[in-house]
């Protein structure tokens, strides 16, 4: 899975930007990209509803989290998918830097 290129995410501080970008991967016709970032996209705003409304900035406690949430979580993901996933956050992780 290609990672997510810098340019896409420059900017992006706050769950309605990430939240516009998640929308913008349909576009790119990448299927584990278009999962990973699905799945993800369920755990940070189900997570999210704790620090603020959409406008809030993308947080490191926020992030801290999202990370326990998919070690709890990562059983119930086959050893590819989980792969995705993981990559998906690394590349995303440090937008939470707020």
């Amino acid at each position: 899975m290609p990672k997510t290129p810098a340019q896409h995410i420059q900017g992006i501080d706050s769950l309605a930007l990430l939240c516009k970008y998640f929308d913008s991967i349909l576009e790119l016709d990448n299927d584990d990209l278009l999962f990973a970032s699905s799945y993800l996209r369920g755990f940070i705003e189900v997570a999210a509803v704790d620090f603020g409304d959409d406008q809030q900035l993308l947080c490191q406690n926020l992030a801290a989290l999202i990370s326990q949430q998919l070690v709890d979580a990562s059983a119930e993901l086959t050893v590819d998918d989980k792969t995705h996933v993981d990559d998906f956050w690394q590349s995303i992780s440090p937008l939470f830097c707020h």
